[in-house]
């Protein structure tokens, strides 16, 4: 098709292409590699395009800098303590590759391969990936597809997967959003609000206690709309340890169900996204460890703070957190969550 074109080769020479999506003023490009959310434009309040994902022009660059820049992380989305999990009485050792314990898949993570496109037209594509049994020392031989779609000024995401063995599944896309545009800066004026009445605090290496905090009367309380710098630099050991926010939120509402999970907005631009999510967590990160003068997309410098994640997602470490909504995927049962991103100027 048209719209799909060749964005690069791989270290390995691995062909890579982008498919360019459209429907109505919203627009979107897509790699194979890592299933990447390259760009997103929508426009702002004055009808001008605005890309607001951070991103490279430049395959090298998705393959050897870290920070996931809107990837589908997997086979485990976020950490795992230690990099270890029992699953039907055995236990697992994955990779250590973030301080102490296991993130994002590991070493080659969905967020270093190159995706099958399954099928593409003007406004959605579906890729697909084959996750071998004993691969990054996950059990079970996995499948999976992430659909994305454009309609009605919304970007969906659909991601799907099933195994032959009982394994451990937790997928998200980790697209770093700026609402003044991906090369403005500091995103610490932008708005957010999220629903979510608890979180759960972590230790220094960033893996969950295992109990649900109330928000309420701490810093980490977005049931109303703050300021993402309103109160990021608190004297509050959960911002301390994490440099900012780096934490699961507990999105209201049934799992399962598709449901508004956050809403964020910039007054500069007008741009307002709101988020509904199936999963039980979303993870608010604020780019704390994006190096200051990192290279981007269009000669943009990009730094720490420069933009906000919000990963919806299974809570961390849930394979070692028995009182946490289960991430275990059973063989032959279907893993099936969506994420939805809506956009509308005030």
């Amino acid at each position: 098709m048209s719209n799909i074109q060749h964005f690069g080769q791989t270290a390995k020479g691995e062909d890579v292409a982008v498919i360019a999506l459209s429907k109505g003023d919203i627009s979107c490009k897509v790699l194979s590699f890592g299933a990447t959310i390259q760009s997103l434009t929508v426009p702002d309040r004055n009808g001008q395009s605005l890309d607001i994902v951070l991103g490279y022009d430049s395959i090298k660059e998705y393959e050897t800098l870290d920070a996931y820049l809107g990837a589908v992380v997997g086979r485990y989305a976020n950490r795992i303590a230690k990099g270890k999990f029992s699953l039907n009485g055995k236990e697992y050792s994955l990779a250590i590759n973030n301080g102490p314990n296991h993130l994002h898949g590991g070493i080659v993570g969905f967020s270093y391969k190159v995706w099958t496109i399954e099928d593409a037209g003007e406004d959605f594509v579906k890729l697909s990936l084959e996750s071998a049994d004993g691969e990054e020392a996950y059990p079970g031989n996995m499948k999976l597809t992430v659909t994305y779609t454009l309609e009605n000024s919304s970007l969906s995401i659909h991601y799907e997967a099933v195994s032959d063995a009982d394994t451990v599944c937790n997928l998200t896309n980790h697209s770093y959003f700026n609402l003044a545009g991906h090369s403005s800066g500091s995103a610490l004026k932008q708005e957010l609000k999220l629903n979510a009445e608890f979180y759960t605090p972590t230790d220094a290496d960033s893996i969950p206690y295992g109990e649900l905090s109330p928000v309420a009367g701490t810093p980490m309380d977005f049931r109303e709309f703050t300021k993402l710098g309103e109160r990021i630099d608190s004297d509050f050991i959960q911002l301390v340890q994490g440099n900012g926010y780096d934490h699961n939120y507990v999105v209201d509402g049934e799992v399962g169900q598709l449901r508004p999970a956050a809403t964020a907005r910039c007054a500069e631009s007008g741009i307002c996204m709101q988020l509904e999510t199936t999963q039980p967590g979303v993870q608010l990160y604020t780019a704390n460890y994006i190096n200051e003068g990192r290279p981007g997309k269009g000669g943009a410098a990009y730094g720490p703070r420069h933009a906000f994640c919000l990963e919806t997602q299974h809570f961390p470490d849930s394979p070692n957190k028995p009182n946490f909504p289960s991430a275990v995927l059973k063989a032959g049962e279907k893993y099936d969550h969506t994420a939805r991103f809506i956009f509308s100027v005030e």
